[in-house]
């Protein structure tokens, strides 16, 4: 059984990117990172651009998108820094959840065992 992404010819992938491998030293992309469309496709746009915006249209994780386009998240990183670039797309980073100070913690569980 075949791997989506794996097993596409060498060169197509070359050819989606221009023959780069990676999006760049300061790429704001993660796995999770957010990507949200800030414009809509132009005719003459890529196929996997169009295919980008459309799916960004609601936030959504950058592995999410390489998912859906059964490409290898290097590749699909490539693909969103371009689109960053021309200010087609933005990118965030989920919120993390508030981690409590351990000493709260502590006064938290003092107070319930003083009850």
């Amino acid at each position: 059984m075949s791997r989506p992404g794996r097993d596409d010819a060498p060169d197509r992938l070359y050819t989606l990117t221009a023959g780069r491998t990676r999006p760049g030293p300061d790429s704001p992309f993660d796995l999770v990172t957010l990507v949200v469309a800030e414009s809509d496709p132009r005719p003459g746009m890529q196929s996997e651009h169009v295919a980008i915006l459309r799916m960004a249209e609601r936030p959504t994780a950058v592995v999410e998108v390489a998912a859906e386009l059964r490409l290898p998240v290097s590749i699909t990183k490539v693909l969103l820094s371009d689109l960053l670039a021309a200010g087609r797309v933005s990118a965030r980073h989920p919120y993390a959840a508030a981690v409590p100070q351990p000493d709260l913690l502590e006064q938290v569980l003092v107070g319930l065992r003083n009850l």
